[in-house]
């Protein structure tokens, strides 16, 4: 039971008795720092139920809970606001209770609850992974591991985007430019070599645009009657009518590009229980179409298109088939999520990990998915995310402008190297352990950069900034974690041993290091509620700071009261672990040693 709950169950118990009245919550408040305390209970809510000023309130509640709460030590009230110094027994004992448990906070999947189904990632098979891509994935990631240590049951999947026009102008550019490449003929990743030929193709239409406009087109006539698009939209036809020449080579590119991919995906630290094909899952929802058109819910025009109209729900009317009869992207995306459930019976709810610029279209989707019957649509949840930039300005994939992922990985660890050289921190390292620590480094520098942030907020991404060993950063808190572990190893003795709080006077500085870490299980709860690995992120690093302050400001291993010195090398020990289970939520490996 925490704190919070524990407070909440005397002060109801005290108010009851005091002023016979029953209260379900309390707003609890951390306490301010030019004030004592530990935690503050606001008062004025109670004022419109009890007759009396707030600080003779406060004062009663106080009084009761000084003689029946044996957690409460002391009090003090400010205005409206009960500050309550919480006892060093209470904060010993929490700590006793957890620093044996290494998965403190962490709670199992209950397996009678639905499961949670995380899409992210899901990239188009014309190009490789890029900075935008990183994010995704990096917040998908992390999302269902924070569910999943909140006692969810997760499925980590996503639906590769391979056919479309964007797919045939790769295909089509190999064909004309490619003379048989291969990535083994030319040490390419497979994705990185699709993504020249997508590149190769936009430079050719460019071209041929510039030139029909030159000849008297329009822009908009150009761009419909360049031989290119004329031959893209040809091989797309093609490919739907199931062409074999077609489709073998759509099938050889693809595969060039799903093994790029998964290199990319292991070096990011990422993984997936299952995948979806938009070329097994576009006829999906045909069905579903046909379904609504008979309740009602869809509507057919004269040309013979089907729509939803959503005006009473303040959207509009959405097409979900054309009058040829051919699916858009809504039919796409409501087939596929009733056949996940169908493929997965135990999901109640999905989490669809995608830029903030389809926020419309995802309330489309849930209000539509609603609408036809579907009791798990009340449990989508859109993970919408702002874009990334970095400070030389916008991507653009066609013009071959982005960041490519594998690219910035090992920048990032070029840039860890660089910056642990000139701080010398590499004595005694072997070259192959001196790789891994800078990938570790690197990567971590990247990954927390990403997830720090509100995932709805748009960002900049600087890289150099983001490997710099002070500040909020990811080195900054591997650094600590290597620090603590250099704590136990030199701890030349035996600290198993429980010490009570008649044994230890506690510092305040091990009070509040005590305080951080019980927060872990509701931290965890919140970034599970609300989406956001930023809060874990955060967590880690005030929990860090408090550290380190400790450190400076309290003996550790030069303590001379053993049992004191037992207990801070318990404490320190503790917060590794919970560096360490908090980072691993957010997908990063911590160092024993830097």
């Amino acid at each position: 039971m925490t704190l919070h709950h524990t407070l909440t169950a005397h002060i109801q118990k005290a108010v009851q008795e005091l002023f016979d009245i029953s209260i379900d919550t309390f707003e609890f408040q951390a306490t301010r720092k030019d004030f004592e305390g530990d935690i503050t209970v606001v008062v004025f809510p109670l004022v419109k139920m009890v007759k009396g000023n707030p600080v003779a309130i406060g004062t009663q509640i106080g009084d009761y809970l000084i003689s029946n709460a044996a957690e409460v030590a002391k009090y003090n009230v400010v205005g409206g606001f009960l500050n309550l110094v919480i006892s060093d027994a209470y904060y010993v004992t929490s700590f006793n209770s957890i620093k044996d448990n290494d998965t403190f906070g962490f709670v199992m999947p209950n397996e009678n609850e639905k499961a949670v189904m995380v899409e992210y990632s899901s990239p188009n098979t014309n190009k490789p992974l890029h900075l935008g891509h990183i994010r995704n994935n990096l917040l998908g990631y992390s999302v269902a591991e924070i569910l999943k240590a909140s006692g969810k049951k997760v499925y980590k999947t996503q639906i590769i985007n391979d056919r479309g026009i964007h797919i045939c102008k790769s295909m089509l550019a190999w064909q004309k430019f490619g003379k048989g490449q291969t990535p083994e003929s030319t040490g390419l990743k497979g994705d990185k070599l699709v993504g020249n030929f997508y590149v190769a193709f936009d430079k050719q239409y460019k071209q041929e645009i510039s030139e029909l406009i030159a000849n008297g087109y329009t822009e908009d006539e150009a761009k419909k009657q360049a031989p290119s698009i004329l031959e893209a939209q040809q091989m797309l036809l093609d490919w739907e009518q199931g062409k074999p020449e077609v489709i073998a080579l759509w099938k050889t590119m693809n595969q060039w590009v799903y093994d790029g991919f998964e290199q990319t995906y292991n070096n990011l630290g990422v993984n997936f229980d299952s995948y979806y094909y938009e070329s097994n899952t576009y006829l999906l929802g045909k069905e579903v179409v046909q379904f609504g058109l008979e309740k009602g819910i869809f509507e057919k025009d004269p040309d013979g298109s089907v729509w939803i109209d959503l005006t009473a729900d303040g959207l509009d009317r959405k097409i979900v088939l054309r009058s040829d009869g051919t699916a858009v992207y809504m039919t796409q995306d409501i087939g596929t999520a009733i056949q996940r459930v169908k493929d997965f019976s135990d999901v109640g709810g999905m989490v669809y990990t995608v830029g903030n610029e389809q926020d419309y279209h995802f309330k489309v989707l849930f209000l539509i998915l609603k609408k036809l019957g579907f009791d798990w649509a009340d449990s989508l949840y859109h993970l919408s995310y702002g874009m990334v930039e970095l400070p030389s300005g916008k991507m653009k994939s066609r013009e071959g402008t982005v960041v490519d992922a594998d690219d910035l990985m090992t920048e990032m660890t070029n840039t860890a190297q660089q910056i642990s050289e000139e701080l010398g921190k590499l004595e005694g390292y072997s070259s192959s352990e001196r790789a891994v620590l800078f990938q570790t480094i690197g990567l971590g520098a990247l990954k927390y950069y990403m997830l720090k942030v509100d995932p709805k907020k748009q960002m900049m991404f600087n890289p150099e900034e983001s490997v710099d060993f002070a500040g909020n950063t990811g080195p900054f808190i591997q650094y600590t974690y290597a620090r603590i572990q250099s704590i136990l190893r030199k701890a030349d003795f035996a600290f198993e041993n429980v010490v009570t709080s008649s044994e230890v006077e506690m510092h305040e500085k091990e009070k509040e290091l005590i305080k951080q870490i019980l927060l872990f299980p509701e931290v965890i709860q919140n970034a599970a509620a609300h989406h956001s690995p930023a809060l874990v992120a955060n967590y880690t690093y005030e929990l860090v700071k408090e550290f380190n302050s400790f450190y400076q400001q309290v003996p550790i291993l030069g303590e001379e009261n053993q049992d004191k010195k037992v207990f801070r090398v318990q404490l320190s020990k503790s917060v590794g672990n919970t560096i360490k289970n908090a980072f691993q939520l957010l997908g990063i490996d911590v160092p024993e040693r830097m």
